[in-house]
């Protein structure tokens, strides 16, 4: 189970072959993406605001929500998290504790700063591609 957050998300949808867009479709080869209702509506609303919608056609921006919304195993944390030292970013750790992600990918540094948080690793979206090898390899291993 991942977890990705709004910056992310918005970096793949800004620009093609981008790390963030190369570490969200390889992510979504490998594993499978958490969401909640309060993560699904921070991206959605990041990705419409103005100074985005003008920098990528809202086709790409939508491609990318669809991707998400229809890949992703949605849940609803029951838990209050408040170990972020931006209250904005809980959702994430709520999300992640809810589902049992392993990993959390962000370039906030809100939430950066807290990996690992409760066993849950959370890269750079940079790094994620070092983590995605480990897990490929680890599922080829097994069959």
């Amino acid at each position: 189970m991942i977890v990705f957050d709004a910056s992310t998300v918005v970096s793949a949808a800004l620009k093609a072959d981008s790390i963030p867009e190369r570490a969200l479709l390889r992510a979504e080869e490998i594993d499978v993406f958490a969401l909640s209702t309060a993560v699904d509506t921070e991206i959605a609303e990041v990705l419409n605001r103005p100074k985005f919608a003008g920098a990528t056609p809202a086709r790409r921006r939508n491609r990318f929500l669809r991707m998400l919304r229809d890949a992703a195993i949605w849940f609803e944390p029951a838990v209050t998290v408040t170990d972020c030292r931006d209250p904005k970013d809980d959702k994430y750790l709520e999300l992640a504790l809810a589902a049992g992600a392993e990993t959390i990918v962000s370039s906030d540094d809100d939430l950066l700063v807290l990996h690992p948080w409760r066993g849950v690793r959370n890269p750079a979206t940079g790094r994620l591609f070092g983590f995605a090898r480990q897990i490929a390899n680890s599922v080829a291993g097994k069959r």
